[in-house]
């Protein structure tokens, strides 16, 4: 029996032992904290529109920050870092091609304070020249800005019954820059936009076309062009009718004692 005692007794000292060399030189649990990773993807705060831009709309509180993928910057993007008081620099300014929303704001598509809107329109070289229009004279009132369309100038003949008129296409595929609209109301008190002036994009050259015309025609009517048409090279135009150096000479027709001068083609 004292044999079994200290066998028991035995054991339980050596379990102790085991159970403070075990305490003793066991290391504490160690809690591992991930430090934080760089976001796979570099992004850099642009500005862009909030909402819907139109043409000739002005810029005021429409654009924020918005973080931008950095491989995807382009030229003309507004950064904070290059200019963080962009959004008070740009307020007043007008729109001069639309911009969506979320679009990136680019300066290319804005005209500063104080400047004209249709000189911002026009390319280098071209000139904005306006002609009255009615509604029936302009496709139904169907022409907006940037459709591009013929100009043809009809004339009246001689005096004679019943009455005859000349039609001739002066200018083809000019592009119409502004419709200035009116509000009119029909016969049945129902109001309708219509057309009274068009401002169209023309070379100096054509520019002198038209005003010829003008005094020229009975009426000036613009046929409305297809916009797959909008590549195909037309040429100057009716340069016959303007009298300008460098263009062929005039005839003089003499009848019954009247001195006609016919303008003379190129």
């Amino acid at each position: 029996m004292q044999k079994a005692r200290l066998v028991i007794l035995t054991v339980a000292v050596a379990a102790a032992g085991a159970a403070g060399y075990i305490a003793t030189h066991m290391k504490p649990d160690v809690t591992v904290v991930a430090a934080p990773q760089e976001p796979q993807i570099k992004l850099q705060d642009i500005l862009v529109a909030t909402e819907n831009l139109g043409v000739g709309a002005e810029v005021q509180g429409q654009m924020r920050w918005q973080p931008w993928p950095v491989d995807a910057l382009a030229d003309g993007y507004i950064k904070r870092s290059d200019r963080p008081n962009a959004e008070e620099e740009l307020k007043g300014s007008t729109v001069r091609l639309q911009i969506f929303p979320g679009e990136p704001i680019r300066e290319a598509k804005l005209i500063g304070k104080g400047q004209s809107f249709m000189s911002a329109q026009l390319p280098a070289g071209m000139r904005a020249v306006a002609t009255q229009i009615a509604a029936d004279t302009a496709a139904g009132g169907f022409i907006l800005p940037d459709d591009f369309v013929d100009v043809i100038m009809i004339r009246e003949m001689e005096q004679g019954t019943p009455k005859r008129y000349a039609t001739e296409t002066i200018l083809r595929n000019i592009r119409v820059l502004a419709i200035d609209q009116t509000i009119q109301e029909d016969e049945t008190g129902q109001k309708t936009k219509v057309g009274s002036t068009a401002t169209l994009e023309l070379t100096p050259e054509q520019a002198e076309i038209l005003a010829v015309a003008q005094q020229m025609a009975s009426r000036m009517t613009l046929v409305l062009r297809s916009l797959q048409d909008a590549q195909e090279v037309t040429g100057p135009g009716a340069e016959y009718l303007v009298n300008s150096p460098g263009r062929a000479g005039n005839v003089k027709l003499i009848k019954s004692g009247e001195v006609t001068e016919i303008l003379g083609r190129k």
